[in-house]
């Protein structure tokens, strides 16, 4: 998981954070393209059984993600204990928080109040603001035939 702090460290200090400026740190870091190219840019990113994305919403926002662990769906298209690959994914996130308050990253972090959206979106999450921008560490599910993933994000402020 270093790359995706590693990643992190390189956004934080990327001003202005744009979808281009956000390629090129990936592109720099050593990432491999995954070819889903968006108004000219690669916005799929893999590295190290990692993989990674650059999204622009709207009111200029930009959020990069990373997911960091993965749990597919059954062969039936839903997962027969939903609760248990839940509780799998919430200790795949507690693994993987030292990897962000134990780094380089620990000094420029301050704990972020959890909104209602944040809870309505994620299982379980923890939020920091970082250098004006809001970190989001969480397992999220965005459907039920979907995997559960848990995700890294960091989103530009802004109106969406």
């Amino acid at each position: 998981m270093a790359d995706v702090t590693a990643m992190l460290e390189e956004l934080g200090d990327t001003a202005p954070l744009t979808a281009e400026s956000a390629a090129a740190r990936f592109a720099a870091q050593g990432w491999t393209p995954g070819g889903k190219v968006r108004a000219g840019v690669e916005t799929s990113w893999d590295k190290n059984a990692v993989g990674g994305w650059i999204q622009t919403l709207g009111g200029g926002v930009v959020r990069v993600s990373f997911f960091v662990w993965f749990r597919d769906v059954d062969a039936s298209g839903y997962f027969d204990d939903l609760d248990a690959v839940y509780e799998e994914g919430e200790q795949a996130l507690a693994d993987f928080l030292p990897e962000i308050e134990e780094s380089p990253l620990a000094g420029r972090l301050v704990e972020a109040e959890q909104t209602e959206a944040d809870r309505d979106e994620f299982v379980k999450l923890k939020k920091w603001i970082f250098g004006g921008r809001i970190l989001t560490a969480g397992v999220i599910q965005h459907d039920t035939d979907l995997p559960v993933m848990v995700m890294v994000t960091l989103e530009t402020p802004g109106t969406t």
